[in-house]
């Protein structure tokens, strides 16, 4: 689990996805429709993605993908980005994170 938050502070903007999740793409496109860059792990593309898969479930996502960080904290799946995205403090958060300057 360690190396999940080595990697997820990193970048402003951390997705862990699936190329095959329509999820993962709608959250990607989320970000990247506000002009967020983030950095995403595709983990069926990745050597490591199943261990990295295992991390995630045993931080209380199931299913583990996709999963958002922002700032080096762990936001949450969908519903929780979605739900953020509504109530207008994503934009802030990300903003704080360094993600967005406007």
């Amino acid at each position: 689990m360690d190396y999940i938050f080595q990697l997820a502070s990193q970048k402003a903007v951390v997705i862990f996805s699936k190329s095959s999740c329509c999820m993962c793409h709608a959250i990607k496109r989320l970000f990247y429709e506000q002009g967020v860059s983030p950095m995403v792990y595709e983990l069926d593309e990745l050597v490591n993605g199943k261990e990295m898969e295992r991390a995630l479930v045993r931080l209380g996502c199931d299913p583990p993908v996709p999963a958002v960080f922002i700032g080096g904290k762990f936001i949450g799946r969908t519903n929780n980005i979605l739900t953020l995205q509504v109530d207008g403090s994503l934009k802030k958060m990300l903003k704080d994170a360094g993600a967005l300057w406007l």
